[in-house]
């Protein structure tokens, strides 16, 4: 029996996903991003400057991301690293983007996939917007038609969460969620410009001079947006835990968490709020970036095969027989592997250099009675996000203290080297991101991203290995060939952004 969820809905680009299912299981499943982009074809011959600005253009969810790690790769290309002042106001602009990511993730992608949306028609308190959501979702199921602008519905019916109040509040925290990803938006604007697409991430650091004002005005939106983390946000995921345990022992995906770290904590990017590594059977492996290959058996890519990124090339192939994805297959050492928070969890857990996520962490897994191994499931992984969205939250605090006021973050000036190259790695909330270019006769002769979903949803390599999604998938039990809401809760756990991955 096979199942074809296309498009699947609530995530960021076009993504399909077909399962084979044998007496209910999983047997295969097949991760296809459905849309090609192009913009390492784009960039080619332009000024290097142009990069953070163009490939922020690949997503307007973590634009931020891209922007960093473009102008980490242009820096690595000059020899020369982003001022102080930059490096903070860089952390504050990326955490601020972090947040609001993990936010949107849980609610207004994930949370409906256990949440009963339906708990609204008994609702019989005074809430002005549950009221309105509770007439509408009268009239939508009275008349059996869809409003297509409606969040809601249609959705696949399943087991929700029974409790008519944790829904309930749920939804409440579902508007609410609008309007703290609002003031998340607003802090990075501060020091960034404008959101999405940030106007001031450049390489050497951050258009931008701290003022008191602006220091102020992220300092009071800071404490708004912990409120709701340290509140709805991480006692809604636990109550989502605690209503389907069973999902921390579901989803698992490659046994192998890579992740760049993020956050540097120093203007030599030598120590980051998050630990970079490989977690491989318990023990964290120092990173090596030249083990990273990329394949495209089965891309709809002429591409050469087996080619570091370094050297790689985007020559796409629409027609080409087998091929089922606009993606590549990045491979780590040989390994298949997982990327995002678990990878950021875990690797820095294992380091022991973050005394605050380590203690949050132990502490969550304790109260919950689970174990770091049950971290890379379905249910981990939006349990990670919210003790991620804790930890980066307060490191912010921390940040705003250190910034220099009135001195500008970029300090120098810098021009394009007639020949070069550089990698700029970085985690971007969805995981690890990195950008390569080459310069020739001072233009972009050659540029190639390998982003956080390429890794995830990847097609199967050259060797037929299916990528992480298509693994966590594998052995999956689905009640209801027509519901498959099971598969769904799965793949949303990674937070696909197909946009990134086709880029």
């Amino acid at each position: 029996m096979k199942i074809k969820i296309d498009p699947v809905t609530r995530l960021e680009g076009h993504l399909s996903i077909s399962l084979e299912v044998d007496n209910s299981q999983v047997t295969s499943a097949y991760c296809a991003g459905v849309m090609f982009r192009g913009f390492e074809l784009i960039l080619r011959g332009r000024d290097p400057f142009d990069a953070p600005q163009i490939t922020q253009r690949i997503c307007g969810v973590c634009p931020v991301s891209h922007g960093i790690a473009s102008s980490i790769c242009i820096e690595d290309s000059l020899g020369v690293q982003a001022s102080e002042n930059g490096r903070l106001l860089r952390n504050l602009i990326l955490g601020a983007n972090y947040i609001q990511s993990h936010i949107l993730h849980f609610y207004q992608l994930s949370a409906l996939d256990f949440v009963d949306i339906k708990s609204i028609l008994t609702y019989t308190g005074n809430d002005p917007a549950l009221l309105h959501i509770r007439d509408w979702a009268k009239s939508e199921l009275q008349n059996k038609t869809i409003n297509p602008v409606a969040p809601f519905l249609p959705r696949f019916e399943g087991n929700y969460i029974a409790d008519p109040e944790i829904n309930i509040g749920a939804i409440s925290h579902y508007l609410q969620a609008l309007r703290f990803r609002t003031v998340a938006h607003e802090m990075a604007s501060i020091f960034g410009g404008k959101i999405p697409h940030v106007a001031s991430l450049v390489p050497g650091g951050v258009t931008a001079t701290p003022t008191v004002d602006k220091i102020e005005a992220y300092r009071t939106r800071l404490k708004d947006l912990q409120a709701f983390i340290n509140g709805p946000y991480l006692q809604d995921v636990i109550s989502v835990a605690q209503a389907f345990p069973a999902y921390f022992g579901t989803g698992r995906g490659a046994d192998v968490l890579l992740t760049y770290g993020g956050f540097p904590l120093d203007s030599a990017g030598k120590e980051h709020l998050f630990s970079a590594g490989v977690y491989r059977a318990g023990e964290v492996l120092p990173l090596d970036p030249s083990k990273i290959l990329e394949f495209t058996q089965y891309s709809w890519l002429s591409s050469p095969t087996g080619l570091n990124p370094d050297s790689g090339e985007t020559v796409p192939a629409p027609n080409k027989s087998g091929a089922y994805s606009w993606m590549k297959a990045p491979r780590y050492d040989n390994y298949v592997v997982e990327v995002g928070p678990v990878a950021r969890a875990l690797v820095t857990f294992k380091n022991g250099k973050n005394s605050a996520l380590s203690t949050l962490l132990t502490r969550t897994l304790s109260s919950l009675n689970l174990t770091t191994g049950q971290l890379a499931s379905t249910l981990g992984r939006h349990l990670v996000r919210v003790l991620e969205s804790k930890v980066v939250a307060e490191q912010c605090e921390t940040w705003l203290d250190q910034l220099k006021i009135g001195v500008p973050g970029i300090s120098q000036e810098l021009k394009v080297p007639k020949n070069a190259s550089g990698m700029g790695l970085m985690d971007a909330p969805r995981g690890a991101l990195g950008h390569w270019i080459s310069i020739e006769n001072s233009l972009i002769s050659r540029y190639e991203c390998v982003v956080p979903t390429t890794w995830n949803c990847s097609p199967r390599d050259d060797q037929g290995r299916p990528g992480a999604i298509e693994q966590a998938l594998e052995g999956l039990q689905i009640a209801d060939r027509e519901n498959p809401i099971e598969a769904l809760r799965v793949i949303h756990s990674f937070d696909p952004c197909l946009a990134c991955a086709v880029h």
